[in-house]
């Protein structure tokens, strides 16, 4: 099975928002994927608590940084990498998607 791959600099601003917004550094991170967007499916990234984990949870670890993904979002998700830049084209978080066939020009949504 195919993992989501987490970049320095993704996982360098993940420890400083933790840490920004006291958030325990146990917390995993949540990826998922929601109808919504300009393309058809938005990516939604949140903290969770421990005692969230479903059993159809699938649980990651790259980079040092837990992540929860729930099944169907997986699906959509294999093989994706978490980036994060600062530069002149937009600040935040980039998801380099396989999977998907059309992004918009935002880069929060995508479609198969």
């Amino acid at each position: 099975m195919s993992e989501i791959k987490v970049s320095e600099r993704a996982a360098k601003r993940i420890r400083e928002i933790q840490s920004e917004q006291s958030i325990p550094e146990d917390a995993p991170l949540r990826i998922s994927v929601k109808s919504g967007g300009c393309s058809g499916l938005t990516y939604d990234l949140d903290f969770d608590s421990k005692d969230k984990i479903g059993q159809s949870d699938e649980q990651i670890e790259d980079n040092g940084i837990r992540m929860i993904v729930d099944m169907r979002s997986f699906l959509y998700l294999a093989g994706t990498q978490l980036d994060y830049t600062d530069g002149l084209t937009g600040q935040g978080f980039h998801f380099q998607n396989p999977n998907a066939a059309r992004t918009c020009s935002c880069g929060e949504s995508f479609s198969l």
